[in-house]
């Protein structure tokens, strides 16, 4: 199984209510469980026989203040007014790299319109808004990994 894969499938797990997955494939089966306190345990990865992997949950996000820096205002990121990813992928802002964009900064979307796409186990999932307004700011850059609900875009 491709690490890569794992490791968003680790990532769903950890991140969801789900307490434990198990997939099989040709090369194996993979069996997650999340548990609340498990030590660390360095697992042997056998194809031949199941391997369970323990989930620890993820810690709370640190605030981390740089300098003198301002804080954006609180409206400014609002959640009501972002897109968030419904799921762990990769992001792309159109249906092919020779394709235009599905939206950019100074686009006006409404409830529906389809804004970008995220490649989860090789399945491309068309994300669509729930939002009305123009799309201020862009989060994610072309190609890169998110998370299950990390704002994608900015909606004013």
């Amino acid at each position: 199984m491709d690490l890569r894969k794992l490791k968003a499938l680790i990532d769903l797990v950890s991140d969801s209510n789900v307490s434990e997955l198990e997939i099989t494939e040709a090369e194996g089966k993979i069996r997650i469980v999340k548990s609340a306190a498990v030590p660390a345990v360095a697992l042997p990865i056998v194809t031949s026989s199941p391997v369970t992997i323990p989930v620890m949950p993820a810690p709370a996000p640190a605030t981390v203040t740089v300098g003198d820096a301002p804080s954006p205002p609180a409206q400014e990121l609002a959640p009501e007014r972002t897109i968030k990813s419904p799921m762990v992928g990769t992001f792309y802002r159109s249906a092919s790299p020779e394709a235009s964009p599905f939206v950019d900064v100074g686009t006006t979307v409404k409830s529906g319109d389809t804004v970008c796409i995220i490649e989860a186990m090789k399945i491309l999932n068309e994300i669509e808004t729930d939002l009305a307004g123009t799309v201020k700011r862009i989060l994610v850059d072309n190609g890169q990994a998110v998370e299950y609900g990390q704002a994608l875009f900015v909606i004013e």
